[in-house]
């Protein structure tokens, strides 16, 4: 199968749940993971259409995303997802090259993120919040396992959502997690309605914020998450099949 291919299997595969759910499929964004993959890999997904793109490293942010945007028609570039776990240190090297970043999970990166750009007099950056819904302790994100009954982690996350919407230089546009790897796709999807359930609350709560994306879903469980509310996928062995390392 070519990449071409699977990518109209998966857009395919995205507006069908959308509509089971009584959604319209143009609301998903889908980004491909490119995670280990060449840029030969990238561009062929460009040239099908794909148009987000995400990737976990800073370190192959900055070795491949150059040579990517160096071939592509400047006329209509993709976007860059930043969706892996963000060291502090390595916040200049990233900032450049991407145009969201879906892994603020913590207030201190938020604000590192926020002073960064101020020092370098770069555009505004669009940040998602990521959470750790199931509580799982090898996950990043928010602590927010058990808010609906929680108070105190209620609190928690809107003083943390309160602190990080008055910097001027980010602008929270919603949530992201990862759920478990759960062998029936099924499984994943309390975690998906208890995140869509919490930009709900947050809305209400703090409604000085965008809440505008719910990032969740993979290539395993990326329609269930559709089902449930997510706006944007991040697919990545569905669209470019087996990574060549990891």
């Amino acid at each position: 199968m070519t990449i071409e291919t699977n990518l109209q299997t998966v857009q395919n595969r995205i507006a069908a749940a959308a509509q089971r759910a009584g959604r319209d499929p143009a609301d998903v964004t889908l980004v491909g993971v490119s995670k280990f993959h060449p840029v030969d890999a990238m561009l062929a997904a460009y040239r099908a259409g794909l148009r987000h793109f995400g990737e976990n490293r800073v370190e192959e942010i900055t070795a491949k995303i150059p040579d990517f945007l160096a071939q592509i028609d400047p006329a209509d570039p993709p976007e860059i997802h930043m969706i892996g776990r963000l060291q502090s240190r390595k916040v200049p090297q990233v900032l450049p090259h991407v145009q969201m970043i879906e892994s603020v999970d913590t207030v201190k990166l938020a604000l590192r993120i926020n002073r960064i750009i101020h020092r370098d007099n770069l555009p505004q950056m669009p940040i998602l919040l990521e959470c750790n819904i199931s509580g799982e302790p090898t996950k990043a994100g928010f602590p927010v396992s058990g808010w609906e009954t929680d108070e105190t982690v209620r609190a928690a996350f809107c003083a943390a959502v309160d602190e990080i919407r008055l910097q001027n230089s980010i602008q929270i546009l919603g949530l992201m997690t990862m759920a478990p790897i759960v062998s029936d796709p099924e499984e994943a999807r309390p975690v998906f309605a208890r995140l869509r359930q919490l930009m709900a609350f947050c809305a209400e709560r703090i409604p000085q914020v965008q809440w505008k994306h719910l990032s969740m879903g993979m290539t395993d469980d990326f329609e269930v998450a559709v089902e449930e509310g997510a706006t944007i996928v991040r697919v990545g062995r569905a669209i470019f099949g087996e990574r060549e390392i990891g």
